[in-house]
């Protein structure tokens, strides 16, 4: 396989840690290159963003900084990251010397449908609630006080940007997508993930791996060596 990098965007609440691990999974060629947002980790300091524009912009200019000058890339957001990577997509597209090959789409609706429910505006204890239902999973450090006060206003700024997210363009990529869930996912169905072919021009495909909403933490193996077998197809740049 060309050499490529792969730009994983992060879900509501995560930071660059949980895909740094991934790179033993990686086939031979691919590079793990993932996007730290503000307001967690290394950068808890800083302000987190509210707007899927301005993480987008952050993103984009963390990606060019890291990559230099030519390069093939592709793209993983699950979630509030799949929406991520998708208008990183458009911002990369066009750059001198970036070649985008495949988009990958995980755990989410198409572009162009919203959430219902929301989470934005409860209480915390409401706030929790809702966001474990969207999410189908609890992270274990909310469950002690101090570190839950330090992690909500983060959490809050992802999840009030995925549910105000609209897409800045009604174009759809001539970058190819592969949409992705787990096989047991409750939280979105075969027909969400299908809603993906109405964002490209190029090449579309679904699949589905082992596991529930959040597989891709359980069993990164399969999702890489998924990953690595779709950059290898004739479609991808």
């Amino acid at each position: 396989m060309e050499p490529t990098y792969l730009i994983c965007l992060p879900f509501a609440g995560a930071g660059a840690s949980f895909f740094k691990g991934w790179q033993r999974y990686a086939p031979e060629g691919l590079s793990i290159l993932p996007v730290q947002l503000p307001g967690r980790e290394e950068r808890f300091v800083d302000s987190p963003h509210t707007e899927v524009a301005r993480a987008t912009e952050d993103a984009c200019s963390q990606v060019l900084d890291q990559l230099g000058g030519d390069a093939r890339v592709a793209l993983f957001g699950h979630s509030l990251g799949a929406v991520l990577a998708f208008e990183l997509a458009y911002r990369l597209d066009g750059v001198n010397g970036i070649r985008l090959a495949r988009l990958f789409v995980s755990g989410s609706p198409g572009p162009w449908n919203g959430r219902e429910s929301r989470a934005t505006g409860l209480d915390d204890d409401g706030f929790l609630a809702q966001v474990r239902r969207f999410a189908g999973y609890s992270h274990p450090a909310l469950e002690n006080p101090e570190m839950r006060a330090l992690l909500l206003p983060m959490l809050r700024a992802d999840v009030e940007m995925h549910e105000n997210y609209r897409p800045a363009s009604d174009k759809p990529l001539s970058t190819p997508i592969t949409s992705l869930r787990g096989r047991d996912d409750e939280l979105v169905d075969a027909d969400q993930i299908a809603q993906w072919a109405q964002a490209t021009t190029a090449g579309f495909g679904t699949a589905e791996l082992d596991g529930g909403h959040m597989y891709l933490a359980d069993d990164p193996a399969s999702l890489l060596r998924l990953i690595g077998a779709e950059l290898e197809t004739p479609e991808a740049r």
